[in-house]
């Protein structure tokens, strides 16, 4: 690798004091289906500097209230450049969340080379997808990213660190760095820290831990079988399509242009925070779906008639949980069609849904969430619960299979998502 991925970067933020509550908001694709989660968290940020005015709630994308809501984002983006991003960090970010359960996620904030990255199927660079990108989700998002003044990051890396070389020994030092902001996240995400990474040894420590990880031959013997192939350095954790997006624009802008330019035009990165996989504040979980339209038998007969017409592909059985207002009942799949669960249920979906156009489906953060959606008696649902995702089969699946099916797992709770916080200009 000619040169390092994830870079150092000039990191925004409000100045000292400014509460991060209502500051901070969360990742705009949580809480879809719930929108008086956004209506609350509106009511908190209004009249007052919030990310929530500079991002658009995916709550909101097809209302009568997205074009309305764009040209906000840019009058509010220019106003926050002048006036509220009063305070620069020329390094990284080491942050701290500390999680409803007390356990404290520790984080590094820095840029992404998007040069370095490419959710092309079959692609094997530095930087991979760890599921499908959907390319058909990434329009909506470009609106917000084409032209925007500035970018906030809700993107989570993962790094396969089981030595902590990355982010735990920055962390040890935290007592003697620059503290940035400390503070509660609204609507219960819990307390969030962050200090400043500017010291040239510390970053010159950070720098030799990610070209570790970088190394062929250390990544080919944890890996047999992927000797010759680019060592993958990080993997996407959560904000799979907000990476795609500020790739499709960094492409998108290229060819306008010049050499000179694009080695050093601040749209060929994002930001981003890292986290280590092997951190046990680190919760891989199954994101379920939820079917609208549809109650869970009629569901329940539609994917074993689906699943019966279909080849297994000679793994273990798989079973997943259908619910919905009159109850729950498990669904076993002795001869599975895929070699994930999760992947099974999107294959069916994938054929069932175009052929009941009355019925839609959203990705549900939680199973007691899914529930709740589906047991509604006046509006039919159906909640697939799928079952426990394996920490471990994360990295394995992405560097020996490619992408993990779409959807496949989230980090955490919907609460316990990245926040945006830090921002860096980018047009």
């Amino acid at each position: 690798m000619s040169q390092p991925c994830y870079v150092p970067a000039d990191i925004l933020l409000p100045a000292m004091g400014t509460p991060l509550d209502p500051w901070a908001c969360i990742a705009v694709d949580q809480f879809t289906s719930q929108p008086e989660y956004w209506q609350q968290a509106e009511a908190l940020a209004a009249g007052k500097p919030s990310t929530l005015h500079i991002v658009l709630p995916e709550a909101y994308l097809g209302t009568s209230r997205e074009e309305t809501r764009l040209q906000s984002i840019r009058r509010t983006m220019e106003e926050y450049r002048r006036a509220v991003l009063t305070r620069t960090v020329h390094g990284y970010v080491y942050v701290e969340r500390t999680q409803r359960d007390g356990t404290v996620r520790q984080g590094l904030v820095g840029a992404v080379d998007l040069e370095a990255y490419d959710y092309t199927p079959g692609t094997r660079p530095a930087i991979r997808p760890s599921e499908a990108t959907v390319v058909e989700r990434i329009p909506p998002r470009l609106k917000v990213r084409r032209g925007a003044l500035l970018e906030t990051p809700h993107v989570m890396m993962l790094a396969d660190d089981p030595d902590g070389t990355l982010i735990e020994p920055v962390g040890a030092r935290k007592a003697k760095l620059p503290l940035l902001y400390d503070g509660e996240l609204m609507l219960g995400g819990g307390r969030l820290q962050g200090w400043a990474v500017e010291d040239p040894v510390l970053i010159g420590q950070i720098n030799a831990a990610l070209a570790d990880l970088a190394d062929p031959a250390a990544f080919a013997g944890r890996w047999p079988g992927t000797a010759g192939q680019e060592p993958m350095v990080l993997a996407v954790g959560d904000g799979n399509h907000s990476l795609a997006t500020a790739k499709a624009y960094w492409e998108e802008l290229k060819p306008t242009l010049t050499e000179s330019q694009r080695r050093s035009h601040p749209a060929r990165w994002c930001l981003a925070e890292v986290c280590n996989v092997h951190s046990p504040a680190i919760e891989i979980e199954p994101i379920h779906r939820v079917v609208f339209g549809v109650s869970a038998g009629q569901l329940g007969e539609a994917f074993t008639a689906w699943a019966a017409a279909r080849p297994g592909n000679g793994g273990p059985a798989q079973s997943f949980v259908l619910a919905d207002a009159a109850g729950a009942f498990p669904v076993t799949l002795n001869a599975p069609p895929a070699p994930l669960t999760v992947g099974s249920v999107e294959a069916f979906l994938a054929d069932w849904l175009p052929a009941h156009p009355e019925a839609s489906v959203d990705y549900i953060h939680g199973a007691d969430t899914a529930r709740a959606l589906a047991a509604d008696p006046a509006r039919p649902a159906a909640a697939i619960l799928l079952p426990d995702f394996a920490k471990a089969d994360l990295f394995r699946g992405v560097v020996l299979g490619g992408v993990l099916p779409r959807k496949t797992f989230s980090m955490g709770h919907a609460e316990e998502k990245r926040y945006y916080n830090e921002c860096r200009v980018i047009g």
